[in-house]
């Protein structure tokens, strides 16, 4: 029998466990405190609805579950690999809330406010950062079509990453139709568009030159390549610069008072600056798109957009909705490699007892100290310098020794 958990997921130690525990508490309250409500929805979710959520990238990273008992013997028999699977755990909380907003939406408040919490499964190269198993926290806003949407889901996000005591972090935000309008001005053509994004995309970490580079490599019309790299070769373009090659005020308008009124709201406690090559890679992203880069670690700790076509694939109807999710594992990560330590926690101490102890007097004495601290309870061991080595690597700060409760030995 093998002891260590599959690639690409982790078993978590109990110290690690009580600042996940911590942050996603700070994370929830602040959800909450904002007018978010919480749902739950089931890790499976149907092959079909997944191969037609425009999850990009994610797409090809979903784990499929075989079919069962006579499905399988028939699927199996038909030689068709497609037909083996018939559901899949789900790469992301987005697909699931749309199914569930349009099995409910009769019985929902408008907006609806939503939380989701959760782990997600992806089938990718395991690396720093990345896992196969994950937990995201997410909000969401459904059923209003108006920036304000944007502006308070950035807000309530930001103020949960600062609750935690992340500092120093950057909101990125853009529109994905100014860009597409840009690189259509430029003469790419609409079908190409997308593979397009996925190389702009990479404009902070290969620049301009790179950038031409891969697209000429994909034997994207010279004219239009060059157009673009003139354009950046200018300087960072600025969002009235995309604007007026794009031709739509309204959407810059709007992107120019997402950006004010949060930077208003930051109060200089966190930067928001318009960021021209962010696509993000879910292809069921409509509009605005943001995402949150932290000092001293690369990639976002948080993204999200607007999808305003997700739910209209269930119910033949569009309908307004934009997510922003926390990175919750990279937050953690980052935390725990800081040697982040939970704010005005209590203490914990260990009841160290004899053996021939009244268990119930044990257990009396550990609740006068829980007034002060969280305590466990310990039968003494042989060697009880080692014991209280280990309780020290697990976290406990101290023991009260029976025969001198209830004086407490700091470690």
């Amino acid at each position: 029998m093998k002891t260590a958990p599959l690639k690409g997921m982790r078993d978590y130690l109990p110290r690690e466990m009580r600042i996940r525990d911590y942050v996603q508490s700070e994370i929830l309250d602040t959800y909450r405190a904002s007018g978010f409500e919480r749902i739950a929805t089931p890790m499976l979710e149907d092959m079909e609805n997944l191969d037609k959520s425009d999850g990009g990238d994610n797409l090809n990273l979903i784990f499929k579950v075989l079919k069962r008992g006579e499905k399988l013997e028939k699927a199996l028999a038909a030689g068709s690999e497609k037909e083996l699977s018939d559901m899949g755990l789900r790469y992301d909380l987005t697909l699931p809330l749309t199914r569930f907003y349009a099995a409910n939406r009769e019985k929902l408040p408008a907006p609806f406010k939503v939380i989701q919490t959760d782990r997600v499964f992806r089938a990718e190269r395991p690396q720093k950062g990345r896992l196969r198993e994950f937990v995201q926290c997410d909000i969401d806003i459904l059923g209003d079509a108006s920036p304000n949407a944007e502006i308070e889901l950035i807000d309530t996000t930001a103020r949960a990453l600062l609750r935690i005591g992340f500092e120093g972090f950057t909101v990125r935000v853009n529109d994905r139709r100014l860009l597409r309008g840009m690189l259509k001005n430029f003469g790419f053509a609409e079908d190409t568009l997308d593979t397009v994004c996925v190389s702009f995309d990479k404009l902070d970490k290969i620049g301009a030159d790179g950038v031409a580079a891969e697209l000429r490599e994909k034997e994207l019309p010279e004219a239009a390549v060059a157009a673009l790299a003139d354009f950046l070769a200018k300087d960072e373009p600025s969002l009235d610069a995309v604007a007026s090659l794009c031709g739509d005020d309204a959407l810059a308008d709007a992107l120019r008072r997402v950006i004010g009124t949060v930077e208003k709201l930051s109060g200089g406690r966190y930067a928001v600056e318009y960021a021209p090559s962010l696509v993000r890679g879910q292809g069921y992203y409509t509009g605005m798109v943001f995402e949150v880069a932290a000092k001293g670690f690369s990639g976002a700790v948080a993204g999200g957009g607007r999808y305003d076509k997700l739910v209209g694939k269930f119910i033949g109807q569009d309908v307004p909705a934009v997510g922003f999710s926390i990175g919750f594992e990279r937050i953690c990560a980052i935390l725990l490699d800081e040697g982040y330590e939970i704010p005005a926690a209590k203490k914990r101490v260990a009841l160290v007892y004899p053996a021939d102890a009244d268990f119930a007097d044990v257990l009396a004495k550990a609740g006068e100290l829980r007034g002060e601290y969280d305590v466990t309870v310990a039968a003494a061991a042989k060697k009880v310098g080692k014991q209280l080595d280990r309780l020290a690597q697990s976290g406990v700060s101290g023991a009260c020794f029976w025969d001198k409760f209830p004086e407490i030995k700091w470690f």
